[in-house]
């Protein structure tokens, strides 16, 4: 799928309106192009402003959200005008979302980046070496007030969700395993995570984990597929909501990685990737079961005791 080729070349929020002047003083707002590569890599290209010069320290300048260590990439000049800044797909950045800066090395503070344009082609179904130890997705973004950010993972082994196939007796999952060869004992599981989720799709904190729900892997070389009938979620659900985290054990005693689908240009699968929740019975009564990504875009099922939603067409 390919929903973001190309991101506005407007901002919103406190950003200057395009072609108005800025104040005396006031930074002259900056735009980055990004390039994808198949490998990973970022490059930010980005307009210089009228009758600036070239400083050294110059730098892109990424700053997680949540606080912690920023990551700065030397950004320098590359023709007329023009400033860049590689993001190596060597370089390991950790998962989280990353505001975006542009540091001049003029003495200013660095100054938020506008959104200019993407080209993601390269990230429209990629296919990694089923090898790699650790795998690293970066997917530039606009947030809400218009601004240029970052969303970025760092897995390994990674279980990459593929086709999902939803009917009324459950759902089948096909995918790719990196990082990890699957051996005898390889499965899926469900586990369940009590109370409402949080904005990052896991469970309240203190939330317990109840016994893991488990069905076999089939599997050829990295690919692989299950299936999980929805009643045996139906026949543990107790009350209200219930989320089921799915997750994959290559093989007898491996860590278990969790499922999710992180391998396209779709920073925010869960309003791109919708699928039916169907009707199953229990001993209560009906209840509505179908998956969904959470905001991390890991692969979960919501069991509901709600009327179901069939309005998508299960792929």
């Amino acid at each position: 799928m390919n929903a973001s080729t190309q991101l506005p070349a407007t901002g919103a929020g406190t950003a200057a309106a395009p072609g108005s002047r800025p104040a005396d003083g006031a930074a002259q707002p900056l735009r980055a192009d990004c390039i994808a590569d198949s490998a990973g890599g970022l490059t930010f290209d980005i307009t210089a402003p009228q009758g600036s010069s070239t400083v050294w320290s110059a730098a892109l300048v990424l700053r997680p959200r949540d606080g912690g260590e920023e990551t700065r990439l030397p950004l320098g000049p590359n023709g007329t005008g023009r400033l860049r800044a590689v993001l190596p797909s060597t370089v390991a950045l950790p998962e989280g979302r990353w505001n975006a800066y542009a540091d001049l090395g003029d003495g200013r503070e660095p100054q938020r980046l506008l959104p200019g344009v993407n080209d993601l082609r390269s990230l429209v179904d990629r296919r990694p070496l089923a090898g790699i130890g650790r795998l690293g997705v970066r997917i530039p973004y606009t947030t809400g007030s218009g601004r240029l950010a970052l969303r970025s993972w760092l897995r390994g082994p990674h279980a990459e969700a593929g086709d999902i196939l939803v009917d009324a007796g459950g759902m089948t999952v096909v995918g790719r395993l990196y990082g990890a060869a699957l051996g005898p004992g390889a499965r899926a599981e469900a586990r369940l995570r009590r109370g409402a989720p949080e904005a990052d799709g896991t469970a309240e904190p203190g939330a317990a984990a109840d016994p893991a729900i488990t069905v076999p892997l089939t599997g050829e070389g990295p690919g692989f597929s299950f299936t999980l009938p929805y009643t045996q979620l139906a026949e543990r659900w107790e009350r209200g909501g219930e989320h089921w985290e799915l997750w994959l054990c290559a093989a007898e005693g491996a860590e278990p990685v969790r499922i999710a689908r992180l391998l396209d240009d779709v920073p925010e699968k869960e309003e791109v990737f919708v699928y039916p929740a169907l009707p199953v019975g229990c001993v209560a009564g009906r209840l509505a079961i179908g998956p969904y990504y959470t905001s991390d875009n890991d692969l979960t099922i919501r069991v509901t005791d709600g009327p179901p939603d069939t309005g998508a067409d299960g792929r």
